[in-house]
C-alpha cells in the first residue's frame, strides 16, 4: 500500500526486505530518501542509520511502532532527519517525503544573503565555498550544521529562539521533532569543543545565541 502511494505520487520506489540487503541497495543506488522501518529483519534501524550515515548524508525518515522521547532523540541523534510513528496515514507518509526532499534541495543555498566570509579570531567560515576553518584546520560540517552556525554567527550575540531557527534553517514547512536543533547544536559544541573562539550558550526555554571570545 506505502509503495503504490508512493509510485502514484511520483516516486521511483525500492524496495528491501532486510537491514544488509537495504545498506546494499543504498550503497550501489544512491537514493534521493531513505524510508526507514526502525524493526528490520537482521539489524535494528538505528544500526542501519549509523553505518548508512559513516558514508552518506542521504535523507532519511524513519517509521516506527515507538513513541517514546528517548527512541525520537536517538533516532535523531544518529541523522535521521524526520520520525513517523505508526499508525500514520499513507498521505501523511507522502507529503513528509515531499517535506524533507525541498529541505534537503534547499541544502545548497543560503537562506538568505550572508556574507560571504565572517571570522571570529582563528575561525574562519566561507559561505561560498561553504567551508570551516579553525587556523588552517577545516573542520568538516554535514549541510545542516553549517546553515546552522552560518546563521548563528551572522546572528552573533543575539538570541535566536528554536522556532526561528527551524524557519531559517529547515525551512517554514518543517514538519519533524523541534529537538532537532538540540540535537545539532550539541554536534556543533562537539566539533568545536575547546577549539573555537566562541560559545553556542543554552537559554533555557528559549533557544540559543552565539557569543564571540575573541
Amino acid at each position: 500500500m506505502l509503495k503504490y502511494n508512493l509510485v502514484a505520487a511520483g516516486f521511483s520506489v525500492q524496495e528491501a526486505g532486510d537491514g544488509a540487503a537495504g545498506l546494499r541497495t543504498a550503497r550501489t543506488s544512491s537514493p534521493d530518501l531513505i524510508l526507514l522501518d526502525l524493526m528490520l529483519p537482521g539489524m535494528s534501524g538505528l544500526d542501519f542509520c549509523r553505518a548508512v550515515r559513516k558514508t552518506s548524508r542521504v535523507p532519511i525518515i524513519m517509521l516506527t511502532a515507538k513513541d517514546t522521547e528517548i527512541d525520537k532523540i536517538v533516532g535523531l541523534e544518529l541523522g535521521a532527519d524526520d520520525y513517523i510513528t505508526k499508525p500514520f496515514s499513507v498521505r501523511e507518509v507522502v507529503a513528509r517525503v515531499n517535506s524533507v526532499l525541498r529541505r534537503a534541495d534547499a541544502d545548497v543555498g543560503q537562506p538568505r544573503a550572508l556574507p560571504e566570509r565572517d571570522s571570529i579570531g582563528a575561525f574562519t567560515i566561507d559561505r561560498a565555498a561553504r567551508r570551516v576553518f579553525i587556523g588552517d584546520r577545516e573542520v568538516r560540517l554535514a549541510a545542516k550544521e553549517f546553515n546552522l552556525l552560518s546563521h548563528l554567527v551572522a546572528n552573533s550575540g543575539r538570541v535566536q529562539t528554536r522556532d526561528a531557527l527551524l524557519e531559517s534553517v529547515w525551512g517554514p514547512e518543517f514538519a519533524g521533532e523541534r529537538k532537532t536543533i538540540d540535537v545539532h547544536i550539541r554536534w556543533l559544541r562537539e566539533k568545536f569543543a575547546g577549539k573555537a573562539p566562541f560559545a553556542i550558550v543554552t537559554l533555557r526555554g528559549v533557544g540559543y545565541r552565539l557569543d564571540r571570545l575573541a
